[in-house]
């Protein structure tokens, strides 16, 4: 996985250089990213925030190389996705990503400890079973270890989701509106598990969402419009993060 490391790039666990992203062509093209050069250091939660059609989504996909750019470039701990091949790039998002989406994608067959241990499961890798347990003690759940999804509340579930995205020791995790099917206190209780991991096992997290109290949880925001940076903050508290928002007119 040898790829060619910029000074920015090398100073940031993610980063990307005038990254861009347009679907189609002529006429009806769409410019859903456009230039967009960013660096998120390790051990902080960084919030993507915009509005529908923003752009952030398609940036974190860039990012985490689920999709192709059009044009620029992206690094991961030092390795540049947008280089990689699809065995190269499967096997950085096994070693070095985690993610976590508002659909929890659980194995309804198995129980919770087995979903937490799928991922390194299917890398053929050994599972720790000292650090499984301090995930599940972490996420709150080492009274419902054996218990399968179907016995958990939605809460309990993305509680799975976000010990599973961990069980990995990943160099970076990737959280697509993680509270979005849930209520107000399961969500609030999965943020303060992400403010944790940051916290607490020094992990890196970027959450893209559209609600500021979502991303009031973060050190740093950046507001997407338009395919483009539009600000980028280190925020205290809902109401900066509105004032941010708000700014776009």
């Amino acid at each position: 996985m040898e790829a060619a490391v910029s000074p920015t790039a090398a100073k940031a666990i993610v980063a990307c250089e005038n990254l861009s992203r347009r679907y189609g062509e002529g006429e009806t093209a769409v410019d859903a990213l456009r230039s967009v050069s960013l660096e998120f250091p390790a051990g902080e939660l960084t919030a993507i925030v915009g509005p529908s059609g923003s752009g952030k989504s398609t940036l974190m996909h860039l990012l985490a190389g689920l999709d192709k750019p059009t044009g620029g470039r992206a690094w991961i701990d030092g390795v540049e996705v947008t280089s990689l091949n699809d065995k190269g790039m499967t096997a950085l998002r096994r070693e070095k990503l985690g993610f976590i989406f508002q659909f929890f994608n659980l194995v309804p067959v198995l129980d919770a400890a087995e979903n937490v241990e799928l991922p390194l499961k299917i890398a053929g890798v050994d599972v720790d079973a000292a650090w499984r347990d301090r995930l599940l003690e972490t996420v709150g759940l080492s009274d419902r270890s054996t218990h399968r999804p179907a016995e958990l509340s939605g809460g309990q579930q993305q509680r799975v989701a976000i010990a599973r995205a961990l069980i990995a020791r990943p160099a970076v995790v990737f959280a697509d509106e993680p509270t979005g099917n849930l209520d107000s206190k399961s969500g609030n209780g999965v943020l303060d598990l992400l403010r944790g991991s940051v916290r607490d096992l020094g992990q890196t997290v970027v959450v893209v969402t559209h609600d500021p109290k979502v991303a009031a949880y973060a050190d740093r925001v950046v507001v997407l419009a338009d395919g483009a940076v539009a600000a980028d903050a280190r925020v205290e508290g809902e109401g900066q993060v509105i004032e941010l928002m708000r700014d776009l007119g």
